[in-house]
């Protein structure tokens, strides 16, 4: 369903009302396309902390606690790095080196000039480190770091958003951050924003074809007819993966036109079914390389009025399936070293929602799962496990919706309107990539950060 009032607040008239009214006045985000596959304007290299002087640009001496390596991999991205720019598109700020309250002015001294100055639906990220279990100055100042990035999200405004990365400590390089900046520093993560990432100090492995990353490479996503689980099927597939296209057996026309739609082989099949880890084994002879849990069903009611088979239901098909199935597939040696899992969570297992026990359990249950089983996927197989989760997103579901809930999911978030499926695909093929193996273990929101939980 088309949102009307964004279209709105793009006009003359609809700017002036809603700027009299103090009204919201989101910005059209400027999405991947081949059109426009780059931000515009060049990105901005500064340097925050450890002596390196405030607004140190890109080439300046960098401080002791700046990321080695972080200007050729800023050179990857695709724009021109320069250390000043009167419009940048993108500002990445290395704080991996302020380790004292004292030190978080340079963040502001490197900012405070050019928040202004970015162009519309630019970004910025601020590269900080793991706050320190030995040193509480240090974990101050980098936890600090956090508030400062979610703020600044929050009133940035014209479709603009801001990241954290975090950065291993201990003489960190950029070379695990390659995969993630160009995600955070590009048009893909439009609908992305206020988010902290944390990476390992694991190696990524080399994209042979930039065009087409995940080639050679199978990728199931299982709710795969429509909506957001098509959307992840069609953007793996671009991204050069053979797909299979999973869902129940009652939509098979429709997943069968999708699967022709994409050349993907359409997999009919019930994920809670004791035996949909063999046949999906058997649909994928030589192993997966990505394993996408996308489906999921929702069954509401408030807790006292709801039906047992309401709450098994939903935690059935949305968590209990997906840890079985993972279980198994690891077991069997059916996702391949290297692989990637990528699971949906939701901001309702974050925030929670009224009326959605089961649900939100069945969603923070897959927080969970990734923040678990992450660490020992990759030492025991080779596998990275993620997760994304949802904010609202416009789909048939959410066009159900009542208009004034509608209303309040579309606005209710620092970019103030709803995300498209393609939003978090995007999310999903970020994670997918052969070079994101540094990006373990994480929960990212795709929610325009969402007013709604942290």
């Amino acid at each position: 369903m088309a949102d009307r009032y964004l279209h709105f607040t793009g006009t003359a008239p609809g700017r002036f009302l809603t700027r009299r009214l103090g009204l919201p006045q989101p910005a059209l985000l400027r999405r991947w396309s081949l059109e426009t596959p780059q931000l515009e304007g060049p990105l901005l290299h500064l340097t925050a902390g450890s002596g390196a002087g405030a607004g140190a640009g890109a080439g300046a001496q960098a401080g002791s606690g700046a990321v080695a390596g972080l200007a050729e991999v800023l050179a990857g991205v695709g724009l021109p790095v320069v250390g000043r720019a009167d419009r940048p598109g993108a500002v990445v700020l290395d704080a991996t080196g302020v380790t004292t309250a004292a030190g978080l002015g340079d963040v502001h001294a490197a900012l405070h000039p050019v928040v202004r100055s970015l162009a519309p639906g630019g970004r910025v990220v601020v590269l900080g480190t793991v706050p320190s279990p030995d040193d509480h100055h240090q974990a101050a100042a980098q936890q600090a770091l956090e508030g400062f990035v979610r703020s600044l999200g929050k009133e940035i405004g014209r479709g603009s958003t801001v990241q954290l990365v975090r950065v291993p400590g201990g003489g960190a390089t950029a070379q695990g951050a390659a995969s993630t900046l160009r995600f955070l520093l590009s048009p893909r993560s439009a609908y992305v924003s206020g988010q902290v990432i944390e990476l390992t100090d694991a190696t990524p492995e080399p994209v042979t074809d930039p065009a087409a990353p995940l080639a050679g490479r199978t990728a199931l996503v299982t709710g795969a007819a429509r909506g957001i689980g098509a959307a992840v099927a069609s953007l793996l597939a671009r991204e050069g993966a053979r797909v299979i296209a999973l869902d129940v057996p009652g939509v098979r026309k429709e997943l069968e036109r999708t699967a022709a739609r994409l050349g993907a082989t359409p997999l009919p099949l019930d994920i809670t079914a004791p035996d949909a880890a063999d046949r999906i084994a058997a649909a994928a002879p030589d192993g997966l390389g990505v394993l996408v849990h996308n489906a999921g069903i929702t069954r509401d009611r408030r807790l006292a009025n709801m039906p047992a088979e309401r709450w098994t239901s939903v935690i059935e098909v949305n968590l209990d399936s997906v840890l079985r199935t993972t279980d198994e597939l690891l077991k069997a040696g059916t996702i391949r070293r290297g692989g990637r899992i990528v699971a949906t969570a939701s901001i309702a297992g974050i925030a929670g929602n009224n009326g959605q026990t089961n649900y939100a359990a069945s969603k923070a249950g897959i927080i969970g799962l990734v923040r678990s089983l992450g660490p020992r996927a990759a030492a025991d197989h080779g596998v990275t496990v993620n997760a994304v989760a949802p904010g609202f997103i416009e789909t048939k579901m959410t066009a159900a919706v009542p208009f004034f809930i509608r209303e309040a999911g579309r606005r209710m978030n620092s970019l103030s309107q709803g995300g498209l499926p393609v939003d978090v695909a995007e999310a999903v093929a970020w994670f997918a990539q052969p070079d994101s193996t540094a990006v373990n273990g994480q929960v990212l929101r795709v929610c325009g950060q969402s007013l709604l939980g942290a």
